[in-house]
């Protein structure tokens, strides 16, 4: 398929089938394209969007965010998972007032720069804050790439190869690259999905490497993640005793919600060391001050 093909259809696509989500309105700052982003990752939108909106009512500028705790950041990132994000982002709001005057910045090497913030997410805010012609490669993207011009199940495992990332440069347009990276990212995420992919849906179906193929499956054995039980679980339930308690607690508050003692003890212990969690002399635990 003719990659000029493959971006018009996509994109037309995109005008009728597309989510209204408020990071994509036009009139959101580059600040709040950073912390979708950051908020994205591993995380469904539906999950994401009450968040995002309070947060950036909360903190509209990086310069809002820095001035707080980090422990209000943890605190605000409520349920979304892998807390750690919270810090992160408020370690890159630091870094933005610091260096940039409080600016989120347009290039790629100084938003690479940013604690916390890898090829992808300095590859996406670049492109969908500030319009720069960069390719967007997240896995929905990928998998796309891999099934219409490869004609594979899917993309590799790891990060993006540098024949992935030049490939994907020549199939962006040099007029509108950012608008044909949110189509593509979009018809992974609501058509040409992993587990079951709605085929008679894709505009670029007739010339899909991977249909044509006969939808081969995927080599290997797919693995799958279990929650219930597991050491991530246990540092979940610790941390929403601290994010939903306005002051310190002791550790018999944490020591009840979480019945194996080894195990609650190595949670707290991760806690700690990640920075999520601080130990008091008295004892007793709260969020990063």
């Amino acid at each position: 398929m003719r990659s000029s093909t493959f971006a018009q259809e996509v994109t037309q696509w995109y005008a009728v089938a597309a989510r209204e989500l408020p990071w994509r309105d036009g009139a959101t700052t580059p600040w709040g394209v950073l912390v979708s982003e950051a908020m994205l990752q591993q995380t469904p939108v539906a999950r994401v969007l009450p968040v995002w909106e309070t947060w950036m009512a909360r903190w509209p500028t990086a310069a809002m965010l820095a001035a707080q705790a980090p422990g209000e950041a943890v605190r605000a990132w409520g349920r979304l998972g892998y807390p750690r994000r919270a810090l992160r982002l408020h370690r890159s709001a630091v870094a933005i007032v610091e260096r940039h005057d409080g600016e989120v910045p347009a290039s790629i090497e100084d938003l690479r720069a940013l604690p916390g913030v890898g090829d992808y997410t300095a590859a996406a805010v670049a492109a969908f804050a500030f319009g720069v012609r960069v390719p967007v490669l997240d896995t929905n993207v990928r998998r796309v790439h891999a099934r219409v011009f490869d004609g594979e199940p899917d993309a590799t495992n790891g990060a993006p190869t540098v024949r992935e990332r030049a490939a994907a440069l020549d199939r962006l347009p040099l007029v509108d690259a950012p608008k044909v990276s949110i189509a593509v990212m979009e018809l992974g995420a609501l058509v040409c999905t992993s587990r079951a992919p709605r085929c008679e849906a894709c505009p670029v179906a007739p010339r899909c490497g991977w249909l044509a193929a006969g939808r081969p499956a995927p080599t290997g054995a797919r693995r799958s993640q279990t929650y219930a039980g597991t050491d991530r679980q246990a540092r979940g339930r610790l941390l929403a005793v601290l994010r939903d308690s306005p002051d310190p607690v002791d550790r018999h508050a944490l020591d009840v919600v979480w019945a194996d003692d080894p195990q609650r003890a190595r949670a707290l212990d991760g806690l700690v060391a990640d920075g999520l969690v601080e130990p008091l002399a008295d004892g007793r635990y709260r969020l990063p001050a």
